[in-house]
């Protein structure tokens, strides 16, 4: 039953306000990839060239190469794993409150896969220990140079294993993604990258991330936040009644959902993007039923851990779309679920030559083939 004065959504409204929340009109606010990245609470990026792209969809002044200097130069991104054991390129000053949440199941998870693949407990804590000294002496090392020096100390590793052990090593603070080398992404010491962190206080973080998952995806439910977090109900319950004084209620349909108060009305003016596979927004709510109705939702995903680049329009999928990257320029395929109004079109033109923009390359918008 709603609370007295609980705000009623109209349901086709939902997707512009929730679109707003997640930036996808724009706005000035949204300079600096940290910016972008601390306002969303992150940007799925395990296909860093995915997740350099979340970037341009919110932000005009953004480009490709702004965002590998802010991971690699400036130190203000951060690649890692956070949210549902998913990689994310996060605002590297929310790392030390919103890493440690995720590090327990994320350790508890690698030890035991490792052990699985033949790698007892002491060889993983042997392993940490050589991660620990080689990076502290010579660090950043590419992964393959990390396995070099752990088979002199006879510590043996596969592709598997040896992807567990440097995971592990970033749960437990050891080490974290820092520069590239060519193709690579170098491990570096966490304190030599990060600074020394400050004690955790789980329940204060557990109470910003509340406070970050609804700006950025509110309105949003329990099971939505659970959903997006990976975390259970009973923390994701606590969370939101330690910050109970910043809600709104709200009701959508015959559902509780939460906002903070003061929270973004729906733009004025239309949104039309186009966004990466693995969008964040896509990910936000277990309910996507204000995304696209069923049928268009598995064109999306379709299965096999495939969630598809997407063109939304006022925060509905309207189509896929697909870049294809050529020597000297681009091209970005366009497939609508339906014929769209001019206005819509000549907007995912517009988005075409953004790309462009933000690649640092002319891209040019062609109908995907047929048949």
């Amino acid at each position: 039953m709603a609370s007295f004065g609980a705000r009623r959504i109209d349901p086709a409204r939902l997707a512009a306000l929730r679109a707003a929340a997640q930036l996808l009109h724009r706005p000035a606010t949204a300079k600096h990839p940290a910016d972008v990245a601390r306002a969303i609470c992150g940007a799925q990026a395990q296909d860093p060239s995915a997740g350099r792209l979340a970037f341009r969809a919110r932000s005009p002044r953004v480009r490709a190469v702004d965002v590998d200097r802010a991971r690699t130069e400036e130190r203000s991104l951060l690649r890692t794993w956070v949210m549902r054991g998913t990689m994310h390129l996060i605002a590297t000053e929310d790392a030390a409150w919103l890493v440690p949440l995720f590090e327990p199941a994320f350790a508890d998870n690698s030890v035991r896969r490792l052990v699985q693949l033949g790698i007892d407990v002491p060889t993983q804590e042997r392993g940490l220990r050589e991660i620990r000294r080689a990076l502290e002496a010579d660090g950043p090392l590419s992964r393959g140079d990390l396995v070099e020096r752990l088979r002199h100390r006879e510590i043996l590793l596969d592709s598997s294993s040896r992807l567990h052990l440097f995971r592990l090593a970033i749960a437990r603070g050891i080490a974290c993604l820092g520069p590239d080398v060519g193709s690579q992404t170098c491990l570096v010491g966490a304190r030599d990258w990060l600074g020394e962190p400050p004690p955790h206080q789980r329940d204060a973080a557990l109470n910003e991330l509340a406070r970050r998952y609804l700006r950025a995806f509110g309105p949003a439910t329990e099971a939505d936040f659970a959903g997006w977090a990976g975390l259970g109900l009973r923390e994701i319950r606590s969370a939101l009644a330690g910050i109970g004084a910043e809600l709104a209620e709200a009701r959508v349909g015959d559902q509780t959902a939460w906002t903070l108060k003061g929270a973004a009305r729906r733009p004025r003016r239309r949104i039309v993007r186009l966004l990466p596979a693995w969008d964040t927004y896509l990910m936000g709510h277990r309910n996507r039923e204000f995304l696209a109705e069923p049928a268009r939702w598995r064109r999306i995903m379709p299965g096999g851990g495939i969630l598809r680049p997407s063109i939304v329009v006022d925060g509905v999928a309207a189509g896929t779309w697909r870049l294809r990257r050529g020597e000297s320029a681009m091209q970005v395929e366009v497939e609508p679920f339906a014929d769209l109004d001019p206005a819509a079109a000549e907007a995912i033109a517009a988005e075409a030559v953004d790309i462009g923009r933000f690649e640092g390359r002319p891209a040019a918008l062609v109908d995907a083939p047929t048949g």
